[in-house]
This record gives structure tokens, C-alpha cells and sequence, in this order.
């Protein structure tokens, strides 16, 4: 981590510390032209040694800013730039003292790749497995990979992710299979950007079924290309024409209708379509001309990992550019270690993984997750700082989440630039109601920004609906419908914008204003603390002080107040003043005493309590 000084290499706070014993604000008067280099993530403690003061100093301004830290706590580069601006410092970002990781998003890879230049090599496509529950994708791939997964497996349903790479033309497609749509979108609500073309499996008995949809809509906001495999041929009720037709009201029309969505129809059971659906896969991907470097330290993404009894963590890894070998030290999320071992999809050992391969991987300390991103290091030391750097960031990140797109934020994101496509998942209680609810809603785009209805359906707001939002930074919009339990966990937990109505033109009016920047910005009270008043005094000047002491929280000067008495509100108003041993502070903490004066009220009796609050924008 970068302690330095940026005008030497004497330790820190020797160079820019002035004495401590001149004070907190003499030392920052002091070094009022002195500009000082701040890690992207410190402790309280090393920010305060950064600038020569005590960690008490440090403590308090971030408390007049509303932070509560303690001095072992981690803090982010912005929290400790206003900090330190309070403190007569010139803050400026330091570079990362560990070797510069690589931003888990397609578009940093994509810019990575592009400066190997020369070095870049084909790479296998990936190809994502998707449709409704029984609709034949297992049997489809067991037909592919000649092994037979279906039959050990509870139900015929699959039970993980898997990674499997075949062999057709002199050419390699790796295939995921996975439990459905949901596990595809949790992967890239994570950042994870693994494939590059999507099978939509279709029962030809059955045809387009309510997960059939739901995979149509999340492998679109995949932006992938969609080869659809028409299962089940060969049944006697079968009726491939049908799914056409099906497809087409979907917006997804074949190659034989004009369209340029390519169909073909398999059957599991005789074996037919099959070689011409991994043909038309790879046609479909010729034109993303997919490549990679083989020639530099891998970097992958976890399809699915678990903790085996007798082998430990276990993580299916598949390769995205360089080559996984066996030795490398890789790090993954909050973990790391050395490969061990290495087993392809047959259960074989193999010493390397190349670009589109994929691996389970033995060596990490602990069990990663579905979508993480490994990464192999030099060595033991640089994998150990970089998880405590990550570590460090995450402990810093709760201190100033990030809000996701709402209805509130969305005029400011739009003006500033930062969005073209307002994305939205319409849920409703009735099929009727989607499409007059889907037509008002699209027609409300503007030059600025584009109105897409993602994914439309009826029924409640399952945890699937919510991965999407995240994945596509949407907004829910619910209609006489209500979230599942799982989902309202999670809506919580991600800050997910979820807007319920009743009333069709609420819905629109609504998204209007907010496209508009007319929506009323709501706001949400978080209580400060609380404090008693002990004691009334009488001034001639400045009429009743409180003489309180405060039980809980932090009382600032900025707080609005509340006067309770027996637990009634008696006013709702803001501090006056506030004062300890005669002095105007800013702050008071739990366990002092303090006087306090609010404006409009002056009728104080002992056992009031104030209730400090203030006010916040939702998000």
C-alpha cells in the first residue's frame, strides 16, 4: 500500500506531518500547500499517520461528514480526500503498490486483447445451454459428448453448471450447461461475460412455455447471437411449424420466414440435427471472430465451484486467454492459491487449459463463487496483497455503496450522459394487461433515451426477475402483482428499484416524470440519536437551553429534532444550537452532556427526549 510522501521516501508522516503538539487545526493550517498521495483504500490509523495527526483527529472529521469509522477501519480514497481537504491538505490518488489487476468486465478484456496484437490466436466459442425446465437440453448434450449424464442425475434435471468441449470440423465449441436462465444471468449480474452464443432448446410437442420466454429475454439482454434447437423431433405429436410460428411472435424469426435467427431441428433420440446444429453454431460465431492469447498468464471465470470431502475447494474454471498451467498461483475474489491439480471433463489430469477451455481446479484456501474471476499472479506474496487490498476495498465499499438506477436517479443519469436505455421488467397479475401497459410505456422514449421492456410476463416478481434487473440495470415494475419472498430478499439486499401500481396510467405518469426530471424527489428519515434533557435553564438572551445528555448515536449541529414527551411529538423542527462548557461544537457523542436550543419551541421539561434525525434521498 502506497504510504509514502510524494516529495520523499522518508517514512510516513515525517515528510508532510507538521507537530503534532501544535494541534489538529495548526498542523493543517500548516500544511495547507502541501499535497499528499492517499491510497485507493486505508485504515483511519494510516490516513492519520499519512498526515502526521492523531487518529482521534481523523475520527472527528469523519464524523462531521457523517462517517462512523473506528481507527482500525478501512476508508476509501474519496472519503479520505475530504478528510483530508477538511485538514488543510492537497489529496492526490496513489498508484496501486500491487500488480495492476484486470477489471473483471468484457470491455477492460476486450482492450487488453486488443494491445496483444499480434500475439492473438482463435479461440473456441462458449456456448450457453438455455430453455424450459425437461425440455431435452442434458439429453441434447449427452448426445453431443457421447457420455451420459441425464441418467445419473435426480429426475433427468440437471443438478450444476457444467463445462463440456467437443470436437466438430476440426473446430472446438465449449458448451455450458446450465439449470437454466437464472444461473446465466446470476453469472453476469456478477460481471461475468463467459458466452458468446446462446441454444434455445424448444420441445416440439410442447413449444414456447413460460421459461422458454424467460431464457428468450435474459439471452437477449446477454446481447449473444441465438441458435434455436427445435428438441424432440422425432415424437409423433410433434410440431416444429408451430414453434415457427411461435418464435416469430416472439420477434425471433427464422432464416426460412426472411428472418436471420438460425433454426434446426434435433432429436436427442435418433441422433438427428445434430452434427448440423454444431455446424450452425460455429456459423453463428465466425462473424464474432472470437481470439485470444494463449501465450500469457491465464485469466478465467469460475462456472460453478464446491467443497469436496476428500479434495477441498474444487473450482470448474473456465480459461478465458492465456493458459492455466499446473503450479500457477492464481487469485480468485477473496481467495487464492496454488493449482494443485488440474482434471478435464472426463475426469483426466491435464497440466495446462488454454483460451475457451475449461478445468476443475484443486489449490485455492477456500470455495470461490459462480462468476468470480481468476486471475494467475507472480507469486505467493503478490496474491497475499492482493486479497488484503481486496479485502480492504470491500470493507471501504459499505461505507458509500453505489445506488442502482431508480426511477428517483434517473433524469440525473440521463442528463449526465451515463444512460441511453431505460430497461424495465413489467410484471402484471393478468396476461391482458401487459401489452397496453408494454405500448404506453415504450412510447414515452425520447431522443435521450430508449424505453425497452427486457422481459414482460404475468404472475408474481420471482428472484429471477430481480437477477435481471441486476444484470441489465434495470427497474422492476410491478402491476396488481406482488415479489416472492426470495425476491424481496434480494430486491433488498441489492438495492434493486422495485415500483408497484394499481393503476395503469400511475405506471406511466410516473416513468414520464422521471424521464423528465419532474418526478417529486422522495425522501427517507434515519435517526441520528437520541438525547435527554436533564435540566432547563433560563437565559435572558437566548430563552430555554436543554441541558441534555445524549444516550445514543451522534448528535450534530445540522440534525433536524424531534420533541417527544411520553413518547407524543410536541415539535418537529431543527437544532438551534450546540454547546459544551460554553462552546459552539459541532458534534456530541453518545454518554456526554450538552446544551441544546431548537428554533420554534421553548417549553422544555425534564425527561423530554430529542430525537435527532435527518433526512435522506432514497435511492
Amino acid at each position: 500500500m502506497a504510504t509514502k510522501s510524494k516529495q520523499t521516501e522518508t517514512p510516513v508522516g515525517q515528510a508532510t506531518a507538521p507537530s503534532e503538539g501544535n494541534g489538529a487545526r495548526g498542523a493543517a493550517a500548516q500544511s495547507a500547500a502541501r499535497s499528499i498521495q492517499i491510497p485507493r483504500v486505508l485504515t483511519v490509523k494510516e490516513l492519520g499517520e499519512l498526515m502526521g495527526l492523531p487518529a482521534v483527529e481523523v475520527i472527528k472529521e469523519l464524523m462531521k461528514n457523517g462517517v462512523m469509522a473506528s481507527i482500525n477501519q478501512s476508508i476509501d480514497f474519496e472519503t479520505a480526500a475530504i478528510v483530508a481537504h477538511d485538514l488543510g491538505f492537497e489529496p492526490e490518488e496513489a498508484g496501486a503498490d500491487v500488480v495492476e489487476e484486470v477489471a473483471e468486465t468484457a470491455q477492460a478484456r476486450t482492450v487488453i486483447e486488443e494491445e496483444e496484437g499480434a500475439a492473438l490466436q482463435p479461440k473456441p466459442p462458449v456456448v450457453t445451454v438455455l430453455g424450459h425446465v425437461d425440455h431435452g437440453k442434458t439429453s441434447l448434450l449427452d448426445v453431443i459428448r457421447r457420455t451420459n449424464v441425464t441418467a445419473g442425475e435426480a429426475g433427468g434435471i440437471t443438478q450444476h453448471i457444467g463445462a463440456y468441449q467437443v470436437h466438430t470440423n476440426d473446430q472446438r465449441i465449449t458448451f455450458l450447461d446450465t439449470p437454466g436462465h437464472e444461473a446465466f444471468t446470476a453469472m453476469r449480474a456478477r460481471g461475468a461475460r463467459v458466452t458468446d452464443a446462446a441454444v434455445l432448446v424448444i420441445a416440439a410437442d410442447d413449444g414456447i412455455m413460460p421459461q422458454t420466454l424467460e431464457a428468450i429475454d435474459h439471452a437477449r439482454a446477454a446481447n449473444v447471437p441465438i441458435v434455436v434447437a427445435i428438441s424432440k423431433v422425432d415424437l409423433a405429436d410433434a410440431k416444429p411449424d408451430r414453434v415457427k410460428q411461435q418464435l416469430a411472435e416472439q420477434g425471433l424469426t427464422i432464416e426460412e420466414y426472411g428472418g436471420d435467427v438460425i433454426c434446426v431441428p434435433v432429436s436427442a433420440k435418433t441422433g438427428q440435427g445434430i452434427q448440423e446444429l454444431l455446424e450452425n453454431i460455429l456459423v453463428a460465431t465466425e462473424v464474432l471472430e472470437l481470439q485470444a492469447n494463449p501465450n500469457r498468464p491465464a485469466i478465467g471465470t469460475v462456472i460453478e465451484a464446491q467443497l469436496d470431502r476428500s479434495r477441498g475447494p474444487t473450482a470448474t474454471v473456465l480459461v478465458q486467454t492465456g493458459t492455466l498451467q499446473v503450479g500457477d498461483v492464481a487469485v480468485v475474489s477473496e481467495t487464492w492459491g496454488r493449482v494443485k491439480a488440474m482434471f478435464n471433463e472426463d475426469g483426466r489430469r491435464i497440466k495446462t487449459a488454454g483460451p475457451g477451455e475449461p478445468a476443475a481446479v484443486l489449490g485455492l484456501q477456500a470455495v470461490p463463487q459462480a462468476g468470480d474471476l481468476l486471475k494467475v499472479v507472480p507469486d505467493d506474496k503478490t496474491a497475499r496483497q492482493i486479497i488484503v487490498q481486496r479485502l480492504r476495498e470491500k470493507e471501504a465499499a459499505t461505507l458509500h455503496t453505489q445506488p442502482r438506477v431508480t426511477l428517483d436517479t434517473l433524469f440525473g443519469q440521463i442528463s449526465a450522459g451515463k444512460m441511453k436505455d431505460l430497461n424495465l421488467i413489467l410484471k402484471t397479475d393478468v396476461q391482458g394487461s401487459i401489452e397496453p401497459i408494454r405500448q404506453s410505456l415504450e412510447r414515452l422514449s425520447t431522443d435521450q433515451v430508449r424505453v425497452k421492456i427486457i422481459h414482460a410476463a404475468s404472475g408474481s416478481v420471482s428472484e429471477s426477475d430481480v437477477m435481471l434487473a441486476i444484470a441489465s440495470k434495470g427497474i422492476i415494475i410491478g402491476f396488481n402483482t406482488r415479489e416472492e419472498p426470495g425476491a424481496q430478499r434480494l430486491i433488498e439486499q441489492e438495492g434493486v428499484d422495485l415500483r408497484q401500481y394499481t393503476v395503469i396510467y400511475e405506471v406511466t405518469e410516473d416513468v414520464q416524470q422521471a424521464l423528465q426530471g419532474l418526478r417529486e424527489p422522495t425522501y427517507a428519515e434515519v435517526v441520528t440519536g437520541h438525547a435527554e434533557v436533564r435540566q432547563v435553564f433560563q437565559l435572558k438572551r437566548r430563552g430555554q437551553v436543554a441541558g441534555c445528555y445524549v444516550r445514543d448515536g451522534t448528535i450534530t449541529r445540522n440534525d433536524l429534532v424531534r420533541v417527544l414527551r411520553d413518547g407524543q411529538p410536541l415539535a418537529d423542527t431543527k437544532l438551534a444550537s450546540l454547546r459544551r462548557f460554553q462552546e459552539d461544537v459541532r458534534d456530541v457523542q453518545a454518554g456526554f452532556e450538552c446544551g441544546i436550543t431548537v428554533e420554534g419551541f421553548d417549553a422544555f421539561q425534564e425527561g423530554d427526549i430529542l430525537e435527532l434525525y435527518r433526512r435522506e434521498l432514497e435511492s
